[in-house]
């Protein structure tokens, strides 16, 4: 029996060492697990709950953030908004108006040991001029935010605001193009690109962010996930490399023409050229150098007051230019031939009818209206009429 029993045993190993194909050392020791199927999702990230961590911290955690004085109304007016969000994670939440500043800490009641972190990227986000309804999602699973500086990348002004420009768009139709493609939300506002979505689209805004502001277009970024996400569709190119589909843009630098310089050629002379005088030897010259230090402060006060004088006169003029009135541009009539008028002929007229009216006159009352006297006795009438006309 014993023997019997040994012989089978032998030719049980002889089989498991034997198999139809070779066993890898790491793996001769796994057994199978029935449990584990194809439907479990091992990537799945399950939700924090209570249970998991029922104890409170021991230490308190807190975060502390400055905001600029033209959100104080904003954050005032929103505040309980977000002090009901907190509280719901067990987070408090203070605003300081006197200081411009928010802060948030754990309590007894925090059970996420992670949610403190999302607290200050929402007053981070806050603080950039992000909406309250659009900054409380970075509080879900799976949104994250980044805030990207964009002011120390360009020295320049006006090329920063031009390519910050860029950005948006006309009417902000890139902006809309690049939160399409991203599944990000963007906000940009003075120094900084404020950002918010899932992982991977945030760390290609903040490549199309920093390439834009390095003067290369966004459109070319926008171009290529395009392309990316219909290559995506096609389950055959999972597997294989999507290079030879994307455009490869090559960098132009343009030179601008330079402008012709006409060098005319220098005659040759075997001397040297003279030596440039020094400070002191122009000072010996014009006598400066031998004037005291009391004569040298003098003659620089003179120089000095002549310069304001100078400076005072054009002053004077810039502004007694915006008093003087605008010269007005006398309007020329044409006028015609014809329109002319006759004075010598309208003078001739007038007398006329001046001597018929004297004329009826002198008729109709008897007196001669040549003479020089005729006038005053006309008065001395008048008077008498009026005198009459009052006793009456």
């Amino acid at each position: 029996m014993d023997e019997h029993g040994s012989n089978s045993e032998s030719e049980h190993e002889e089989q498991q060492q034997t198999p139809n194909e070779p066993v890898n050392k790491n793996k001769r020791y796994r057994k199978d697990k029935p449990w584990d199927t194809d439907d479990i999702d091992h990537w799945k990230i399950d939700a924090f709950t209570e249970k998991d961590n029922p104890a409170p911290f021991l230490e308190e955690s807190s975060f502390a953030t400055l905001f600029p004085k033209y959100r104080q109304n904003y954050l005032r007016e929103f505040w309980p908004h977000v002090t009901s969000a907190l509280q719901r994670v067990g987070i408090a939440c203070t605003l300081d108006l006197v200081e411009g500043s928010m802060s948030v800490s754990t309590t007894r009641k925090t059970y996420d040991p992670y949610i403190i972190l999302k607290a200050r990227d929402l007053i981070k986000l806050l603080s950039r001029s992000v909406p309250f309804a659009q900054a409380v999602k970075i509080l879900d699973d799976g949104v994250a935010c980044d805030v990207i500086k964009i002011g120390n990348l360009i020295r320049n002004k006006e090329r920063f605001v031009k390519r910050r420009q860029r950005l948006v768009g006309p009417n902000g139709n890139t902006l809309k193009a690049v939160e399409l493609l991203t599944e990000c939300y963007v906000m940009i506002q003075g120094n900084t690109v404020s950002a918010m979505g899932p992982y991977k689209g945030l760390k290609v805004v903040r490549k199309i962010v920093e390439d834009c502001m390095k003067n290369i277009h966004p459109i070319y970024h926008i171009k290529e996930l395009m392309i990316k996400r219909e290559l995506a569709k096609d389950p055959k190119l999972a597997a294989e490399s999507w290079d030879r589909f994307l455009p490869h843009f090559k960098k132009k630098n343009v030179k601008k023409p330079k402008k012709p310089t006409s060098t005319k050629p220098k005659e040759y002379t075997p001397f040297p050229p003279a030596q440039t005088p020094r400070k002191i030897d122009l000072q010996i010259e014009s006598g400066e150098y031998f004037l005291s230090s009391e004569m040298k402060k003098s003659e620089e006060l003179r120089v000095k007051k002549e310069k304001q004088e100078i400076n005072l006169e054009k002053k004077k003029k810039e502004r007694n230019e915006a008093f003087v009135p605008p010269k007005e541009e006398k309007l020329k009539t044409k006028v015609k031939e014809e329109d002319h008028l006759d004075v010598e002929g309208l003078k001739e007229k007038l007398k006329k009818k001046a001597e018929e009216k004297k004329s009826k006159r002198s008729a109709d009352d008897g007196v001669d209206w040549a003479l020089p006297g005729a006038k005053k006795e006309e008065k001395s009438d008048e008077r008498v009429l009026k005198k009459k006309k009052v006793i009456n």
